[in-house]
């Protein structure tokens, strides 16, 4: 589809995954309530919360549809079941959000105005800033170190003073996604194979190759409560950051950089094993073990957190990853 006129207003469908968080969940949708934008309908897709996150939305937002989805398909296709009904339900584009965030009165429109005004954007993402009161960044827009094997959210920890205007980057930020109708037809859905993590950036590098642009646009803005840093990371969402940062780089990295690019990738997963055992955070260690073991036998979507619990023997970590 052509994207829209600057008067125009096409039919977005705002797309809430929730897993559990039932409180984050309610706010989030006070705020989709509060939104400006004159078309647009709110999805949540529920991952088989264990909380009363379900219960809850139907009471306070009857007007919002729900999916129930029977079983946590984590974010790549917990989304995915919500961008299939959204197209269903004639959706010319579909902004994914996370639970955890609340958005400004303006952010769609904001967005909108954006696609209008640059037709070669299929992927779009606001300002997003940390959860507390204030202007500190939590991303704005990200950039892709292929030397380093790493994707890093451009502007963390900074206040906002204007340093980052709209413009073209290499991914956006998954916590709040704007994805148009033509992305989806011509680029096809999430990645599985993630679960969770890297996927919104293997998807907008999918859409640069089809001719599609990621877009910061800086006029829009949301919040976002997740931790900035790494070191602030549990242990399974270390897992899953671990692991599918190979399964990015193995895919996209061009063949001259890919041995060196992948051989730092998993240099630094075993220094991370090394440094988690040394500074006592067993479960992280061994979470990064196994995230190193199943990327390299290609094992791939959901991993059973067990395996890296402290209340395991040590034996049941593998053992060729380990440090002695």
């Amino acid at each position: 589809m052509s994207p829209p006129s600057p008067s125009a207003a096409p039919r977005v469908v705002v797309l809430v995954l929730a897993y559990n968080g039932v409180d984050l969940t309610l706010d989030c949708l006070a705020s989709l309530r509060d939104l400006d934008y004159p078309n647009y309908e709110v999805l949540v897709v529920d991952n088989a919360s264990t909380d009363d996150t379900v219960a809850a939305v139907r009471a306070g937002f009857p007007e919002v549809r729900l999916i129930e989805a029977g079983a946590n398909l984590g974010y790549a296709e917990g989304n995915n079941l919500g961008l299939r009904a959204a197209l269903e339900r004639g959706a010319e584009a579909v902004f994914l959000v996370n639970n955890d965030t609340v958005l400004a009165p303006d952010c769609v429109t904001g967005l909108v105005r954006a696609w209008a005004a640059h037709p070669q954007a299929g992927m779009l993402g606001p300002m997003v800033y940390t959860w507390d009161e204030g202007h500190i960044i939590f991303s704005a827009g990200g950039v892709i170190d292929w030397r380093n094997a790493n994707a890093d959210n451009v502007g963390a920890g900074e206040p906002d003073r204007g340093a980052y205007p709209a413009r073209a980057v290499d991914y956006v930020n998954g916590c709040g996604l704007l994805v148009t109708r033509a992305v989806l037809e011509k680029v096809g859905f999430l990645d599985a194979r993630f679960f969770m993590y890297w996927e919104e950036t293997d998807w907008c590098l999918r859409a640069r190759a089809a001719g599609f642009e990621s877009w910061f646009e800086p006029a829009a803005w949301m919040r976002h409560k997740a931790p900035i840093h790494h070191r602030d990371l549990g242990p399974t969402t270390l897992y899953y950051v671990t692991r599918n940062r190979l399964l990015f780089f193995a895919r996209h990295t061009p063949p001259a950089r890919k041995p060196l690019t992948l051989a730092r990738a998993v240099h630094g997963a075993v220094r991370g094993i090394i440094w988690h055992y040394q500074a006592g955070r067993v479960a992280h260690a061994r979470a990064t073990q196994w995230a190193l073991w199943h990327a390299l036998s290609a094992r791939w979507g959901r991993a059973d957190a067990q395996l890296w619990q402290t209340d395991r023997p040590s034996a049941s970590a593998p053992s060729s990853i380990r440090p002695t």
